[in-house]
């Protein structure tokens, strides 16, 4: 099996998890992270899903679940421990031309889920295609200790950059130079470190006045 690398866009898109077991739970929490509306169909449930029905965070419905549940559904991702009913979950999906995951069953899902290291924006995506989740879990708790929170800043700080870059009338290829100069002068090192001193004068000399650290980190604040 070749899978097609995406990265899909799910803020506010109706999505699926039948199943409120702790499986279930963990893709509920990662559906909610990236911004989705999110319906939950279990008989049984978890307390953390309890908590997201009762504070209005997840739509939760402890019974069976139903074909009509998947009604105008975007996403739908299958945790429950029955094997018939995953089974027929993937069938009724797949008829209906929809986005489904199966919970450790490669073989019937049209998508499978990855293993993420994720620092703000900077989202590494590990696939084994399937074949063994022990070693993606192995790289990813690898890639989690040399990619730290510093990279997370790094993206925020590049991000007000350049959108300060166009709004002064700058084609986006011409920055691309710019951005070259402050990866290879270490600035990711100096966000580790904190060393704002120094940020600013690597700031002063590849991009001129008026680009100062904070000034910029607040800018992505007030636009987050």
């Amino acid at each position: 099996m070749r899978y097609y690398p995406v990265y899909l866009d799910i803020k506010d898109r109706d999505c699926l998890v039948i199943g409120g077991g702790s499986v279930g739970t963990r893709k509920v929490l990662t559906l909610l992270s990236c911004g989705a509306n999110v319906t939950v169909v279990s008989t049984a449930a978890t307390e953390k899903l309890h908590q997201l029905s009762n504070n209005g965070v997840i739509k939760l419905k402890e019974r069976p679940f139903q074909t009509t549940d998947l009604d105008d559904r975007f996403l739908v991702i299958g945790a429950t421990d029955n094997q018939e009913l995953n089974f027929n979950i993937h069938a009724e999906a797949e008829r209906r031309g929809l986005l489904c995951n199966i919970a450790d069953r490669p073989k019937v899902c049209n998508f499978i889920l990855p293993s993420i290291v994720n620092r703000g924006d900077l989202i590494i995506a590990i696939s084994t295609s399937g074949k063994s989740p022990a070693f993606a879990k192995k790289l990813r708790k690898h890639l989690e200790k040399e990619f730290g929170d510093e990279y997370a800043e790094l993206l925020k700080l590049m991000g007000a950059i350049r959108k300060k870059l166009l709004s002064q009338d700058h084609e986006p290829e011409a920055h691309k130079h710019l951005f070259e100069q402050l990866i290879e002068r270490n600035l990711v090192q100096m966000l580790k470190e904190g060393d704002t001193e120094s940020i600013n004068s690597l700031l002063l000399e590849v991009l001129g006045e008026g680009y100062e650290f904070e000034s910029l980190v607040e800018i992505q604040v007030i636009d987050t």
